[in-house]
């Protein structure tokens, strides 16, 4: 990674940067596509901001030259209280973004690196998420792998 990055986690105030992020990431994914936003980044911007502030979300940023330029998510999934176990939430990791001139630069691996120091600090057993084709060995390379645990209906 270079030296001119710097990680950290994400505070409510970041929503303005992180709302237009958000609306970068979705419109890589959607290029080619003439449809109109069904929201505005304003409510994507206070969204953001209610989250960050009651820590119902949690976020990493990383920044270069004072501005941010990638970001990760991650979701606090509460488990019904159990007599046998200590019940630390699941982690949902989602919403990954490196805007595309810092990408390979060593940015996702430093916020994945973040979210994950912080899980194993609140003793998180379980992170999960379901990744973009390209970001598979990302994950990988950070010790995710594919889990006979879980059923999805769709």
């Amino acid at each position: 990674m270079t030296t001119d990055v710097h990680v950290r986690q994400a505070r409510a105030a970041d929503a303005p940067a992180l709302a237009r992020l958000r609306w970068a990431f979705k419109q890589e994914d959607h290029e080619g596509d003439p449809s109109a936003p069904v929201r505005s980044v304003r409510q994507a911007e206070q969204w953001l901001q209610e989250r960050l502030a009651d820590g119902s979300w949690l976020a990493w940023v990383a920044e270069s030259g004072g501005e941010i330029c990638g970001h990760a998510f991650l979701h606090l999934v509460e488990r019904v209280p159990d007599p046998y176990e200590d019940n630390t939430p699941v982690g949902y990791v989602t919403n990954f973004y490196v805007v595309p001139g810092h990408r390979n630069r060593g940015l996702g691996a430093a916020l994945l690196e973040a979210l994950q120091r912080h899980a194993r600090g609140r003793s998180m057993d379980v992170l999960i998420v379901w990744p973009s084709e390209r970001s598979v060995p990302l994950y990988r390379r950070a010790g995710f792998q594919p889990s006979a645990d879980l059923l999805e209906a769709r």
